[in-house]
């Protein structure tokens, strides 16, 4: 009998404030998002979320429940959506840590990426939530404690099937210092600062995962016809979910949003996999302004499913068990 494939969900939540235009969380955002992800059948194997908060003004002026962290209030509302059917809770949370702007002793905000885990499916061997790797790219060497930090999240499974590798990430927007940002019309994906970011990401990697199966997520803040995705394409040789499941032509910039900015529309999260990830279904993933999840973050998460297969040796670790 041919194994049930692992269902993988890749969200930008923008702190759960979307709301208020990203500038405090709200009660209504956490709930929204966890309803929804509570109820998609099959349930989601892994979640990566990205922009989310530890503890900060911004994460708790408007939402004032006692949860220590964003991520721990959000988790808090996850687990009572599953409580009202009485249904056994299955993920476990961990969190990655990548900037905090501080005034004095307040921290402003911060900003991180998270990683669910459904422990009825897969189980944590490893992870790098202690110490992130940085793909931050310094274009202008005396901004950089003001350039806000970009990182790798890692969650090394055991699956159904083998081994796994998850990698969540969210690159930088394109940097405004190159000459080449103001030449060129194209943006998203275009910028010097995101092509190198790119390559450490890949670099790490390829350093961690080996030959293992692995998949990796995020917001790229690039279009499929942007350097930055024919990189990882082409040079890389990931394998893009959207573009092997025909629900986009990756030569194109346009024609499958996943964000929105007023008029503006963008696609700028991916799905990519390697190592013999193969990919199955996109089955509720849909363009922003028709997503279910519509009205709860700037931009709707993509959905997944895929299948591992035939392992190789990984080439190193970096986590903590």
């Amino acid at each position: 009998m041919a194994r049930r494939p692992l269902r993988i969900v890749s969200y930008n939540v923008r702190y759960f404030g979307h709301a208020l235009s990203g500038l405090a969380t709200t009660r209504r955002s956490i709930e929204g998002i966890a309803r929804k992800l509570a109820h998609l059948d099959p349930l989601a194997d892994v979640v990566c979320l990205q922009e989310v908060e530890t503890r900060s003004l911004r994460s708790t002026v408007a939402f004032r429940k006692g949860a220590a962290t964003q991520l721990e209030a959000f988790m808090e509302a996850l687990a009572a959506d599953f409580a009202r059917p009485r249904r056994a809770f299955p993920y476990e949370a961990y969190y990655f840590p990548a900037h905090t702007y501080r005034l004095r002793q307040t921290a402003i905000y911060t900003t991180g990426l998270a990683v669910l885990v459904n422990r009825e499916r897969l189980t944590v061997q490893g992870h790098n939530g202690r110490q992130p790797h940085s793909i931050t790219h310094h274009h202008v060497a005396r901004l950089r404690q003001a350039k806000q930090s970009r990182i790798c999240a890692h969650v090394r499974l055991a699956a159904p099937g083998g081994a796994l590798h998850v990698f969540n990430t969210h690159l930088s927007l394109p940097t405004p210092f190159a000459r080449s940002f103001w030449a060129a019309r194209e943006k998203m994906g275009f910028g010097s600062n995101q092509v190198q970011e790119a390559r450490k990401l890949v670099a790490h990697v390829q350093a961690v995962a080996g030959r293992e199966p692995f998949v990796v997520c995020g917001d790229f803040n690039s279009s499929p016809a942007s350097p930055v995705y024919r990189y990882l394409t082409s040079e890389a040789g990931w394998h893009g979910a959207q573009e092997q499941l025909k629900q986009i032509d990756a030569t194109a910039r346009t024609g499958f949003p996943t964000a929105g900015f007023f008029r503006l529309r963008m696609h700028l999260d991916h799905l990519f996999g390697g190592n013999g990830v193969r990919w199955v279904d996109l089955e509720g993933t849909a363009p922003f302004g028709a997503s279910p999840f519509q009205g709860l973050s700037d931009h709707i998460p993509l959905i997944a499913r895929f299948q591992l297969g035939a392992p190789g040796p990984a080439h190193r670790s970096e986590d903590v068990a």
